[in-house]
């Protein structure tokens, strides 16, 4: 994934009029953190953001929308984010958030190193580019809760077997039949307060010991 928004971004930074770094910030469970940029100057200013807790990629990614910063130096929304943009000689900003309805929200940036960078036509390129990333994300969280879903079937089919082959152990050994067998599974599960797969997989294996 964080090859993928390499890649938007690096296109990104070639393709929008203006662009002098691009980064791309994802905020998940852990809090902010840059996938991807172009340069140092955009994980700086990303980074600043992340311990002050306030910025435009931070806001856009919140709302979801789109947060341009004209004139960096005349910026008053977010104390002490000008200076530090301006240092590492950014002057104007441009963040999108990524059209996402998730746990996990974003923004794709743009700095340039000029005044009013950004027309029209500017953002709607960054605007289409945060849509290309909303889009890999979206994939790539369709892959892993697929991969975690059939990760816990199969958890599920191997508890499954290992509970009835128990089961066929103390039906042999009490000559009972299989609801008896469960039953008495359950209690000694209870009783060791272990789970019910752990109590029977150790059944199972003391049963295979010569």
């Amino acid at each position: 994934m964080d090859a993928v928004m390499a890649r938007v971004a690096e296109l990104a930074r070639r393709t929008v009029p203006g662009a002098y770094e691009v980064s791309v910030t994802l905020v998940r469970d852990g809090g902010p953190r840059t996938v991807a940029s172009t340069g140092e100057p955009a994980a700086l200013i990303d980074r600043w953001q992340y311990r002050s807790h306030q910025g435009p990629c931070l806001d856009a990614a919140a709302d979801r929308t789109t947060v341009c910063v004209d004139d960096v130096a005349a910026e008053r929304r977010w104390p002490g984010w000008s200076e530090h943009a301006g240092s590492v000689g950014v002057c104007s900003a441009l963040s999108v958030g990524l059209p996402i309805r998730d746990r996990t929200i974003g923004a794709v940036n743009v700095y340039a190193t000029s005044c009013r960078a950004f027309d029209d036509d500017a953002v709607l390129l960054a605007e289409t580019f945060a849509g290309y990333a909303a889009v890999a994300l979206a994939n790539a969280d369709l892959y892993h809760s697929a991969a975690a879903l059939a990760r816990q079937m199969q958890s599920a089919m191997d508890s499954r077997a290992v509970i009835e082959q128990a089961k066929g152990i103390i039906m042999s050994q009490r000559r009972c039949g299989p609801d008896e067998a469960f039953t008495i599974l359950s209690k000694a599960s209870q009783s060791a307060n272990r789970k019910l797969r752990d109590v029977a997989a150790g059944l199972v294996e003391r049963a295979q010991r010569p």
